[in-house]
């Protein structure tokens, strides 16, 4: 957790240890990235402040998503700018709240970014592979390919990519996807979803601003056309 806020830094930690998480805290983006290194990587979700002295979160968030594709981050804000938010999912972050905030709202965020990276084996024990086009998707290994060269992609857009590959050329409203990627609980609003969909294209369309992959349906949501 970085917050440069000792207030709210320790508040934010009370309410997550009573929750059951393991907390570490940094009070800046260069001190994240250190603790990061310091205990090898090993951090479920990173919750940063965008307001840091130094280093800011955004750059912060670049930073740690170029050493992790897996970790869940959220942006923590007392901005309520459409742009911040955009330019934080933007670098990587997979959710962002609001100041002010209460609690259960944060655990709840919090509670469903953990949720999606940490899926175990269990759920998919066996191989199962799917192919649309050139594109192709094992479940067990979360690997999506493109002309048989993995994609580097972060957790929440490897579940946008599988939820399309298995609906293919089914549209799916906004909401779907908002239900099925961040859950039933999630307090926000539908153009996080938008966001993701632009930052997706960029990493598998030829030309992001003329897709042929992900198709939007004007006023309802997404196809997926491979």
């Amino acid at each position: 957790m970085c917050e440069d806020e000792e207030t709210i830094r320790d508040f934010v930690i009370i309410n997550l240890e009573r929750s059951g998480y393991n907390v570490y805290s940094a009070s800046s983006g260069e001190e994240a990235l250190d603790k990061f290194e310091e205990h090898s990587g090993d951090f479920d979700v990173a919750l940063l402040d965008i307001m840091l002295p130094g280093m800011d979160g955004f750059t912060t968030c670049k930073k740690l998503r170029e050493k992790s594709s897996t970790m869940g981050i959220i942006m923590l804000t007392a901005k309520t700018q459409e742009m911040d938010k955009v330019n934080g999912l933007m670098l990587g972050a997979d959710d962002y709240v609001t100041k002010p905030f209460s609690p259960s709202e944060l655990v709840a965020r919090i509670d469903a970014v953990y949720r999606r990276v940490n899926m175990t084996e269990a759920a998919i024990s066996q191989d199962k592979i799917i192919n649309t086009g050139i594109f192709s998707i094992n479940i067990k290994s979360r690997i999506i390919t493109k002309n048989n060269i993995p994609l580097e992609l972060t957790q929440m857009e490897y579940q946008i990519m599988e939820l399309f590959m298995k609906n293919h050329k089914t549209p799916l409203s906004r909401n779907q996807i908002l239900k099925y990627i961040w859950g039933e609980a999630y307090y926000g609003d539908d153009k996080i979803v938008d966001v993701n969909i632009r930052r997706l294209r960029m990493k598998i369309e030829e030309t992001p601003s003329i897709p042929a992959f992900i198709l939007t349906i004007w006023g309802f949501g997404y196809k997926w056309n491979a």
